[in-house]
């Protein structure tokens, strides 16, 4: 039997955790308030919200954005990730939003700094102003953590679905089988999301719907999550 010494599937689950410290298990991206608007309600009405917008957010915007940044860490392009940081940074449709982009970002970006404080991209990073967004951050760490691309946007999403999932979980809410089987709805989609965001020749923002229940959020009177 032969083993592998190459450690970059153990960087990618480390990246895909959600004890990764960023922060990312107190949003809920929109959910909870379609949750106290009724129109998530159940596992399958979650597992419907969450699947759209997999396919309209993460697949033409978020991993689109973390590709393009995983390339441009490869090359050294700054202009390109202050492009990229700056199109982010732009087309957050409501303040929660922002702030997340942000926070996650910086907390990305600390992580990094005490972890792989030689990589030669951290000071393009550094240089990201007013803040470098997590998107950004997380193509640039992929990159730097030597992943391929395709693995490395399945790691990003899944991320994402794991601590989405838990927010439905709990704002729903949701027992753990059925936020298992909402998880599983989002694997097998996964792979698709992935393909569409290589396809894209740039990233593309429009999701009309979480952006006007993302600024209801803002007003929610009893809230679990910050976004």
């Amino acid at each position: 039997m032969t083993t592998s010494t190459d450690p970059t599937l153990l960087h990618l689950l480390w990246l895909a955790s959600p004890t990764l410290p960023v922060g990312g298990f107190s949003y809920s991206e929109g959910l909870e308030a379609a949750v106290d608007a009724g129109i998530v309600h159940d596992e399958t009405s979650a597992g419907d919200w969450l699947l759209s917008q997999l396919e309209l957010v993460q697949a033409r915007a978020e991993l689109a954005v973390a590709a393009a940044a995983h390339a441009a860490t490869l090359a050294l392009d700054g202009a390109r990730l202050a492009e990229l940081n700056a199109w982010t940074l732009q087309t957050r449709e409501t303040s929660e939003s922002l702030q997340q982009a942000q926070q996650m970002g910086r907390s990305l970006l600390v992580w990094m700094q005490g972890l792989m404080p030689e990589a030669p991209v951290l000071p393009l990073l550094q240089a990201l102003r007013p803040a470098p967004t997590w998107p950004v951050v997380m193509g640039a760490v992929a990159a730097s953590r030597g992943a391929a691309l395709q693995p490395a946007l399945q790691a990003i999403a899944f991320g994402w679905a794991e601590n989405l999932m838990q927010a439905a979980v709990r704002c729903v809410p949701l027992g753990q089988t059925s936020g298992q089987r909402l998880l599983a709805r989002l694997v097998h989609a996964i792979p698709h999301a992935v393909a569409a965001a290589l396809a894209a020749p740039e990233p593309m923002a429009f999701a009309p719907l979480l952006g006007i229940y993302g600024a209801r959020h803002e007003t929610q009177y009893s809230r679990l999550f910050r976004s």
